[in-house]
C-alpha cells in the first residue's frame, strides 16, 4: 500500500496524482521494473521519485540507518543533474526522510567526492561515465551493493548510443553486487517523453531478464496528450528559387516581433555556428535586448551555461539563443515561447524543444517555426502533421560494440578486479552483448592482457595481469590513471580553450578552426567579438575586439540528420503538392514556386522518382530526388557516380541537401543509356559501397574513435591534451599495422561495420533503393536549374565562395532564372530561350 504520508504531502501541496503516476507507484510497490512514457512537464520525476520513496518507506519511517546508496538516478546531462537533484531533495526534505541527495559528475569538486566516500548519500544523481569511474576505483563496489532502485532519466537520449551501452553494463554489475549482498534485484526504471518502441526500449534497459519474466515488468504510458501549438512564420514573399545559405536571417524582423510580444523566449537553432550568428544579429537589430539576452551551447564554459540557466529560471532574461544543449529536461517554468530556426528534421526533437515552454501539466507549449528558405515550408507542413498525429521516431540500439566492452573490462580490472566468469555471465544478460560469443570474449581478454596478436612486444598494451587471487588486475599505477582519465564513449574533436588575457575561460572551439588564423584576427564566440592575442598548445588567448566583424567558428558533426520517419512525411507532403488538393496554409504559400517547378519539370508524387538533366556553363547536371536526407544522399551520390563511371570514363563532382543530390560533369553523356544501367540496384551493394565511398579511408578515420574508447591511444592528461593531428596520426599508424599484420582484428572489423552502419545506415539505404526501384522514374530536361535543384547547386557553390560573394552571385543567378520563368510563362519563346542561355553563362 502506498504510504499515507506521501499522499498527505501531495494533498497539502494541492496536487492530485495522475492515473499514470498511480500506476507507476503500484507497480513499484509490487516490486516491478519498467519504463514510463509521459510528456515533458507532466510529472514524470515525481512518479518515479515518490515511487522509490514509497518502496523504501518502511525503512524510512522506522528511521533505520540505510547505509550506502539506496537510489541511483542516472541522467545523460550535467545540467539536468543539477535540476534533478534540487527537485528530489526538496521532496525528500518536506517528507522528513532525512535523506541526502547529491550529485556526482565531471564537475563535482574533490572535496565533495571525498565527503561522499566517507558518507555516501541515500540518493546519488550521476552520469553514466561517473558510474564507470567510481567502479574503476579500489574498494568502491560497496557503494552500489545496497542500491534498491535505479532510475534512468531521458532514456531515449541514451538509447541507440554507446553511452546507453555504458548504462547497460553498469546496471548489470550493480545488480550483481546487490544480489551478492543478499538483497533482491534492484528495481530498474527508465523515463522518456519521446519514445515509441516501449517494449524494445524496456528490453534494452532491463536486459535479458525482460524476456525471462515479462510479467515482472510494465510499460506505463501517461495517456496525457501535451497540447503543442506550432505556428509557422511566413516570409513576406516566396522565393521561387530558394537557397538556405543565409541561416534564416531574412526572417529576422518576424522573429523579433515574436520576441517582443513574449515574456521569455528560447530561440533554438540546429548548430552552434547558427546560434552565434543569430545571437549576433538579434543583438545588432533588436531594441533593448542587450543585457536581456544570452547565448547557450555546449562549447561555452560550464559557469556561463549555469548562469544562463539560473537567469532563465529567475526571469532575468528575455531571450536565450541555444542549441540542443537546452533540449532535455531542465525546467524553465518562466519560458512561454519557443522559436525553432530551420527544420528540426525529426518530430521527437521538436516535441522535446516544445516542452521547454508550458512546462507543467495542462499547459500549452507554443512553438514558432522559422523556415530558412521557402522549400522548408514543406518541412513546416510535415511538422504540423507529425506533431498533431504524435508520429515519433524510434532509435535502434547498438549491437556488441567491442571497444566499449574492452574499456569496461579494464575498468573492472583497475577497480576491485576482473572476475572472468562472473563478468561474462553479467554482460551476457545485457541486450547489447546478449549474442557475444565465447571466442569474441576470449579475443577481448587476449587484447587487454597480451596486446592481441600484434602488440605483445609493447608494455603499454599489456595492461591487465592475472593476480594470485585469480582476478585480473592492473598493477601499474600510471596505466590505471590513464585509463580512468579516458573512461567514456564521447570522442570529440580536439578543442582549444578560449581564455581572456586577463584570466577567465569562455569555452572551447575545435582546433581546426584556428589553423588559418593568426594574432589580431577577430572571431565571434559566446556572443561577442574576440581578437586573438596568441595561440598556444591547448589555449587561445584573446581580448575583446574593438571591431564587430569576424569569423564564426564551425564545429564538426553539426548537421542534424533527417530521420526516416520525417523523410516519409516530406514525401507525403510533396505528393499533396503534386496533386494540389486540400493544401494546408504552408503548402498553399508555395504556389509561386510550384508553378515554375511544374512548368519546367514536375513535382513528384509518392509513386514517382524524379530525375532532372540540364546543361549550364559549369557542365551537365544530373539531379535525383529521393527525399531521404543529406546523409543518405551523400552515400547515394557516391554510389550512383561510381556505377556510372564503371561503364565509361567520366568523373563527377557531388552536391546534396535533404531533398536530393546532384552529379555534375563536364562531359556530355547519353542520359537514357545511363538510366538503363539500373543505378539503384541492391545487387552487389556492399561491394560497390566499399569502393564508391572510399570505405577504407572512412574506416581509418572511424578507427580513431574506436582506438580512443578501447584505450589503444591516449588523448592526454588534463591541461595537456594531444593535438588532433597527433591523435589521428597515432590511430592511423595502429590501423595500418593491424591491416597489414592482423587483418582479422575485431576492432578493425568494428570500424568497417560502423562505417556502413552509421555513415550509410545500411538498412535504411536498402529500403531507399527498394523504394526507388518500385517507383515510376520520371526524367525531365528543364531549360536550367529548377526550384528543386537550385538549392543543391547553391550548396556546392558555398564550398567555393565566401559568404558575401556567394550571396551576390546567387541573387544574380536567381534573377536571371526568374526572368527566364517570366518569359516562358508569357509565351515569349525566343526571349525565354535567349535568357536561358544567359542564365547558363552565369551559373
Amino acid at each position: 500500500m502506498f504510504p499515507k504520508k506521501i499522499r498527505a504531502w501531495l494533498k497539502a501541496r494541492g496536487l492530485t496524482p495522475f492515473p499514470f503516476q498511480e500506476e507507476v507507484w503500484n507497480a513499484m510497490m509490487e516490486g516491478k521494473s519498467g519504463i514510463l512514457n509521459a510528456p515533458t512537464g507532466s510529472g514524470k520525476t515525481y512518479a518515479l521519485w515518490l515511487g522509490a520513496l514509497g518502496r523504501l518507506w518502511p525503512e524510512i519511517e522506522k528511521k533505520e540507518n540505510l547505509t550506502g546508496i539506496q537510489v541511483l538516478w542516472i541522467t545523460p546531462l550535467r545540467s539536468l543533474s543539477k535540476d534533478s537533484q534540487k527537485s528530489l531533495q526538496t521532496a525528500a526534505d518536506e517528507l522528513e526522510t532525512g535523506w541526502k541527495i547529491e550529485l556526482r559528475n565531471g564537475d563535482s569538486s574533490s572535496s565533495d567526492k571525498a565527503k561522499q566516500k566517507k558518507k555516501p548519500p541515500q540518493c546519488l544523481v550521476i552520469t553514466p561515465e561517473s558510474i564507470h569511474i567510481l567502479l574503476s576505483q579500489k574498494e568502491n563496489s560497496h557503494w552500489f551493493s545496497q542500491v534498491r532502485v535505479i532510475v534512468v532519466d531521458e532514456w531515449h537520449d541514451l538509447l541507440g548510443s554507446k553511452r546507453g551501452v555504458q548504462v547497460e553494463l553498469a546496471i548489470s554489475r550493480i545488480a550483481g553486487l546487490v544480489l551478492e549482498a543478499g538483497l533482491g534485484p534492484p528495481l530498474v526504471w527508465g523515463i522518456s517523453a519521446t519514445i515509441p518502441n516501449l517494449d524494445q526500449a524496456c528490453h534494452v534497459l532491463l536486459g535479458q531478464s525482460f524476456l525471462d519474466n515479462k510479467s515482472g515488468f510494465v510499460a506505463v504510458k501517461s495517456g496525457i496528450k501535451k497540447e503543442i501549438r506550432i505556428e509557422t512564420l511566413f516570409p513576406q514573399s516566396i522565393e521561387r528559387f530558394p537557397w538556405g545559405g543565409r541561416m534564416g536571417l531574412p526572417m529576422l524582423h518576424e522573429v523579433l516581433s515574436v520576441i517582443y510580444k513574449s515574456k521569455s523566449t528560447l530561440v533554438f537553432t540546429n548548430t552552434r555556428s547558427q546560434t552565434e550568428v543569430w545571437y549576433q544579429n538579434l543583438l545588432l537589430f533588436g531594441d533593448d535586448l542587450a543585457g536581456n539576452m544570452a547565448i547557450h551551447h555546449s562549447s561555452l564554459d560550464l559557469e556561463i551555461r549555469r548562469w544562463v540557466e539560473d537567469s532563465l529560471k529567475e526571469s532575468k532574461l528575455k531571450v536565450v539563443v541555444c542549441t540542443s544543449s537546452l533540449d532535455l529536461g531542465v525546467d524553465f517554468a518562466p519560458v512561454d515561447t519557443i522559436i525553432q530556426i530551420g527544420s528540426p528534421k525529426d518530430i521527437s526533437r521538436i516535441l522535446q524543444r516544445a516542452g521547454r515552454s508550458g512546462h507543467g501539466p495542462g499547459r500549452e507549449s507554443l512553438v514558432y517555426f522559422v523556415p530558412t528558405h521557402s522549400l522548408e515550408l514543406v518541412d513546416a507542413s510535415a511538422l504540423q502533421y507529425g506533431v498533431h498525429n504524435q508520429i515519433i521516431e524510434g532509435k535502434q540500439p547498438i549491437q556488441k560494440p567491442l571497444d566499449v566492452l574492452i574499456q569496461w573490462m579494464v575498468t573492472l580490472a583497475v577497480g576491485d578486479g576482473l572476475d572472468l566468469e562472473r563478468t561474462y555471465k553479467e554482460i551476457g544478460q545485457t541486450y547489447s552483448y546478449r549474442n557475444l560469443t565465447r571466442d569474441e570474449w576470449n579475443w577481448c581478454l587476449l587484447f587487454i592482457t597480451k596486446g592481441g596478436e600484434s602488440f605483445g612486444a609493447y608494455d603499454e598494451f599489456l595492461k591487465v595481469h592475472l593476480a594470485e587471487d585469480g582476478l585480473y588486475r592492473v598493477p601499474n599505477r600510471r596505466t590505471a590513471l590513464r585509463h580512468r582519465l579516458s573512461i567514456g564513449t564521447i570522442v570529440s574533436s580536439v578543442s582549444l580553450k578560449i581564455k581572456f588575457l586577463g584570466g577567465g575561460y569562455i569555452g572551447t572551439v575545435e582546433e581546426g578552426f584556428f589553423t588559418k588564423m593568426k594574432p589580431t584576427d577577430v572571431f565571434w564566440f559566446g556572443g561577442r567579438p574576440l581578437e586573438i592575442i596568441r595561440i598556444t598548445a591547448g589555449e587561445v588567448l584573446v581580448k575583446k575586439a574593438s571591431k564587430g566583424k569576424g569569423s564564426i567558428p564551425s564545429w564538426g558533426g553539426g548537421r542534424m540528420p533527417l530521420s526516416s520517419t520525417f523523410s516519409q512525411l516530406l514525401r507525403m507532403k510533396m505528393n499533396e503538392l503534386a496533386e494540389g488538393k486540400n493544401l494546408d496554409k504552408e503548402l498553399s504559400e508555395l504556389a509561386p514556386l510550384v508553378e515554375i517547378q511544374k512548368m519546367w519539370s514536375v513535382v513528384p508524387r509518392q509513386d514517382e522518382f524524379l530525375i532532372e538533366y540540364f546543361k549550364t556553363k559549369e557542365g551537365w547536371h544530373l539531379c535525383f530526388y529521393p527525399f531521404e536526407g543529406r546523409y543518405i544522399h551523400e552515400i547515394l551520390a557516391s554510389l550512383v557516380a561510381f556505377r556510372i563511371a564503371s561503364t565509361q570514363p567520366i568523373s563527377f563532382s557531388l552536391a546534396m541537401n535533404d531533398y536530393g543530390f546532384e552529379l555534375l560533369t563536364d562531359i556530355p553523356f547519353d542520359i537514357e543509356e545511363v538510366l538503363g544501367l539500373n543505378l539503384f540496384s541492391v545487387q552487389f551493394l556492399e561491394q560497390d559501397l566499399k569502393q564508391s565511398i572510399n570505405e577504407a579511408e572512412m574506416a581509418r578515420r572511424k578507427f580513431r574513435d574506436i582506438a580512443t574508447i578501447s584505450g589503444l591511444v591516449f588523448t592526454g592528461y588534463p591541461g595537456k591534451v594531444q593535438a588532433g593531428k597527433h591523435l589521428q596520426a597515432s590511430a592511423q599508424l595502429i590501423y595500418d599495422v593491424l591491416e597489414q599484420y592482423e587483418p582479422d582484428n575485431l576492432l578493425l572489423a568494428q570500424a568497417h561495420n560502423e562505417v556502413l552502419d552509421f555513415s550509410s545506415e545500411t538498412s535504411r539505404l536498402v529500403e531507399t533503393l527498394e523504394r526507388i526501384n518500385s517507383q515510376k522514374m520520371i526524367l525531365k530536361k528543364p531549360p536550367g536549374p529548377t526550384p528543386m535543384s537550385f538549392p543543391i547547386l547553391v550548396d556546392r557553390l558555398r564550398e567555393k565562395l565566401s559568404s558575401e560573394s556567394l550571396e551576390d552571385r546567387v541573387e544574380k543567378i536567381a534573377k536571371q532564372l526568374e526572368a527566364v520563368a517570366e518569359g516562358k510563362a508569357s509565351g515569349g519563346r525566343r526571349m525565354a530561350k535567349n535568357k536561358t542561355k544567359e542564365g547558363h553563362e552565369l551559373i
